[in-house]
């Protein structure tokens, strides 16, 4: 069978470009990546406005510098232009053609054999990425967030309902919540511990009061691009031209709110206060050489048909390595990077993110370019593999050790400070990574 997602020449992994910093060692964009993202430069006067760039080694190349240039032509052109602009949103509804005319020729700007004249043209156009502010990479106008980890579903549900804890629909279709578009922010923006009600086990009443139990997510965002008429679900197999890249996510959460208030809805104030993303958007065609197959255990429910796909059971999952670490204040007073609590990977997504799209929209619901989809709390089988704290901590019964620190946790404290990383990497292919997510937790408004 031939590849939905074919490899091309800005795969090969022996290419370089001119631009040093992106072959150093452990770098999360070579060449070979070239996420796009929005900054603004740092300057005496305070910040100029805010414009599209792609991270190069720990440069930003200034699109909008880059598209005053007239160094790339054609569909590039206008793509560029686009992508220089204060939000994605534009390029996203491009679509493919668009974003691949522009990675092509990117790609041939920064490799090393771009003629000298070029490169010293395009010298000017890159900022140092300790020179700029990030920003929130579009405008988020709907966000989503799945539940799509049979592992991480397995263990909360042991914390809800230890008999019973996988519920039945969970291997028939992916499961999600409509979250709060306006309270996504850019990494690096702390947030106050939420307020809220909770019901302690066995108590008669409720208690109003700060979270006890302020949880992280380890999750992926993935970004649309054009989008879909209402009433015109997008069909598995085309969901490849709607999806632009990917992000790391976190979904914040208040577990002793979101506990008591999921009878019988779904989460409210437990996930609405707060959810983090990278600044960088890592493009589906980045991640091409990272595909892997799909595959559903035998002994379990196969999809319905209009969750299959062959190019999806060829190609649907992806191999991104994911980590957490946790940075407290203590950390900090000893000047401590944190400690990594957690690590484990893409592959062990129940659904694909095509399956989670066409999901979204077999209703007739339509989405918008720019709308933020979450995939959901990534965990694997192992206990040192879950992608949250009441996980890690079996519902808050056991601790999890910060051993550089000597503390521990249950739950965040205030000072906390959780950083996401991920990463692809394998034989044969450039390592690209995804760069940071972070977030640190204020202490709670008085009320």
């Amino acid at each position: 069978m031939s590849r939905a997602h074919p490899l091309d020449f800005t795969h090969a992994p022996e290419a370089r470009s001119w631009v040093a910093s992106a072959q150093a060692p452990g770098s999360d964009f070579p060449l070979q990546n070239l996420p796009h993202g929005v900054f603004a430069r740092r300057t005496g006067a305070g910040l100029e406005p805010a414009r599209g760039g792609v991270a190069i080694g720990d440069e930003v190349l200034d699109l909008a510098q880059l598209a005053a240039l007239g160094l790339l032509d054609g569909l590039a052109q206008e793509a560029c232009m686009a992508a220089s602009q204060s939000t994605l949103n534009g390029l996203m509804a491009m679509g493919q053609p668009a974003w691949r005319a522009l990675r092509h020729g990117l790609h041939r700007l920064l490799c090393d054999d771009a003629d000298p004249l070029v490169q010293r043209s395009l010298s000017a156009c890159l900022l140092p990425q300790r020179e700029v502010q990030m920003r929130l990479p579009v405008e988020v106008r709907n966000y989503t967030d799945f539940y799509t980890s049979v592992h991480h579903a397995q263990n909360v549900g042991r914390v809800i309902r230890p008999d019973d804890p996988l519920t039945p629909n969970f291997k028939w279709l992916p499961l999600a919540y409509h979250g709060r578009a306006s309270s996504v922010v850019v990494s690096g923006t702390p947030f106050k511990r939420p307020r809220g009600q909770a019901m302690a086990p066995g108590a008669q009443a409720p208690v109003y009061g700060a979270c006890k139990r302020l949880d992280f997510e380890l999750e992926m965002g993935f970004f649309v691009g054009p989008g879909n008429a209402m009433g015109e679900p997008v069909a598995l197999g085309q969901v490849r031209s709607h999806v632009f890249g990917m992000c790391l996510l976190n979904d914040w959460s208040a577990r002793d709110h979101q506990f008591w208030e999921m009878a019988p809805l779904g989460p409210f104030l437990g996930k609405n206060f707060c959810t983090s993303i990278s600044p960088w958007v890592v493009t589906m065609e980045a991640l091409v050489p990272y595909r892997l197959p799909f595959e559903r255990p035998a002994g379990d429910p196969q999809p319905l048909s209009y969750l299959d796909d062959p190019a999806d059971r060829a190609e649907g999952s992806l191999d991104i390595e994911l980590e957490v670490l946790l940075q407290s204040a203590r950390h900090r007073e000893r000047q401590l990077a944190g400690d990594v609590i957690t690590a484990t990977n893409f592959r062990h997504q129940y659904w694909t993110i095509g399956q989670m799209l066409t999901q979204h929209t077999v209703g007739g619901c339509n989405l918008q370019s720019g709308d933020l989809l979450g995939t959901g709390t990534i965990s694997g089988p192992t206990a040192g593999e879950a992608g949250a704290l009441v996980e890690l901590s079996r519902g808050g019964s056991q601790d999890v050790p910060l051993p550089s620190s000597g503390e521990v946790r249950r739950f965040l404290e205030d000072g906390d400070r959780v950083v996401l990383r991920a990463w692809c990497a394998k034989p044969g292919a450039a390592r690209i990574g995804f760069g940071v997510c972070s977030g640190e937790v204020l202490s709670a408004p008085q009320g």
